[in-house]
């Protein structure tokens, strides 16, 4: 059960700050500057190396479709790499592997991304390029129709073949009725299959503007010299004006709710997720961090409470999982899941989750529990530094979520402060029936001449 929490969320901006204070005691490094069409560039200088990584994000995602085109957002990104007016399909990806780099793009409910990975010589294309694209697309009908079959293949291999894939897009589309968190990233089928190219061409017109993102560069790089590039290979763009943002707000949740879902697998998995808050407040808030630190009391490291008691103890479960992030444009959840073992149930093991997140609730934790997965959630992070990728992944998330880089240090500062009262609280007020969502795979029999489908052309992440 991938519900591994350690991957996102405040941990991630500690490991940000930590980076900060070793790297320069007197805060200057990352620098910022905003250009007078509103494009953010923030660099973070780092010379163990000479790589740089180059980012450029966009403020939007699946969150900011409308029912009836859902899935642009991530189709959009795959016609990033169609070509423009300068270049023919495909050859940005050539231009970067010759430079002897490597390129992707990613899509989520939050945020749109593309990045290069190359040696610190070649960043100057790479800016060259992605401002480029920002303006430049061709959005060619062909092109558009082809690319569209590869996407409608991907949700067919990742979602639609995948059981445990399916049952958390219906777990989302359970747990939100209102919230844009409830339509998949990828899209839902039908609305791919009516997807037109003036659906691409006016989310790309409305959002791919300077000011509405930011770009993002770590690495054997001078400051002042990504400046000067970016200024001169973005600094022309007009802003574009943007829509007000209306996000509906998820009505509150007065019962549990449950679904089942049946697909061939070889063993039944469970996910259960509560609605809890969000960081909204970097400074006053102190429910997410307990949060946080409740998700790594249960499943932040190998010797944690869930695999310890579930899987290798009672042997209930193969696998178990907690997962939390509290750095979310919008409304978050608390997610336990696993998949019992044989000759147990679903039932069992949602008895045994909710035993072990009750048995914190009504006990507390103790003071060497909660600062050994304080020092773990640190240390983890400092393991990740010597990657440029991280590093720059770390301040865009940050930025996408609503945050600036600079809360960085203050969220782990309040990370550390959270003591063990805080933890048995939150433990206590958020895990009852009534804000809960349950969904189950039921395993349906394995067709035995089924044949793996092939990975489609073109699929990049």
């Amino acid at each position: 059960m991938d519900l591994r929490r350690f991957s996102n969320g405040i941990a991630l901006c500690g490991a940000l700050a930590l980076t900060l204070a070793v790297a320069s005691p007197a805060r200057a490094n990352p620098f910022e500057t905003t250009l007078s069409n509103g494009l953010r560039v923030i660099v973070k200088e780092d010379r163990r190396a000479p790589v740089a990584m180059h980012m450029v994000w966009y403020r939007v995602g699946a969150m900011d479709e409308k029912d009836g085109t859902t899935g642009v957002a991530h189709l959009l990104e795959h016609m990033m790499f169609k070509g423009t007016k300068k270049l023919k399909p495909g050859e940005f990806n050539d231009i970067v592997a010759r430079a002897g780099g490597n390129d992707n793009a990613f899509t989520s409910h939050d945020y749109t991304a593309y990045f290069q990975r190359v040696p610190a010589a070649a960043l100057p294309k790479m800016i060259e390029l992605e401002a480029d694209r920002m303006r430049n697309l061709v959005i060619d009908d062909d092109e558009f129709a082809r690319e569209l079959k590869v996407v409608m293949e991907e949700r067919r291999l990742r979602t639609d073949d995948q059981p445990q894939s399916q049952m958390h897009e219906q777990l989302m589309a359970s747990a939100f009725i209102a919230h844009p968190y409830r339509r998949p990233v990828i899209g839902w089928m039908n609305d791919l299959e009516n997807m037109r190219p003036d659906d691409a061409r006016d989310w790309y017109r409305l959002w791919y503007a300077p000011n509405n993102a930011y770009v993002v560069v770590v690495g054997d790089v001078d400051h002042k010299k990504v400046f000067e590039l970016v200024k001169k290979h973005y600094g022309h763009m007009k802003p574009v004006a943007q829509p007000v943002r209306k996000v509906t707000a998820e009505p509150p949740q007065t019962g549990e709710r449950r679904i089942t879902v049946k697909a061939p697998a070889e063993l039944p998995q469970l996910a259960m997720a509560w609605k809890v808050p969000k960081l909204s407040d970097v400074e006053n808030d102190r429910e997410p961090y307990a949060l946080e630190v409740l998700a790594g009391i249960l499943d932040g490291h190998a010797a944690s409470r869930l695999p310890r008691a579930l899987v290798r103890s009672s042997q209930i479960a193969v696998e178990v999982g907690a997962y939390y992030d509290s750095t979310a444009r919008g409304e978050v959840t608390f997610m336990l899941g696993g998949t019992p073992a044989k000759g147990h149930t679903v039932a069992e093991l949602e008895t045994a989750l909710r035993a072990e997140v009750k048995r914190i609730a009504d006990e507390g934790v103790s003071a060497a529990e909660l600062e050994r997965i304080k020092t773990l959630t640190v240390a983890s992070q400092i393991y990740k530094l010597d990657s440029t990728y991280v590093q720059a992944m770390e301040i865009g998330r940050l930025e996408a979520s609503g945050y600036r880089w600079q809360d960085a240090d203050r969220m782990l500062e309040k990370l550390r402060s959270v003591t063990a009262d805080e933890v048995q609280a939150v433990a206590r007020k958020y895990f009852g029936d009534d804000t809960l969502t349950v969904a189950v795979l039921d395993p349906q029999p394995l067709d035995p001449d089924a044949k793996p489908r092939a990975k489609p052309a073109g699929l990049r992440h």
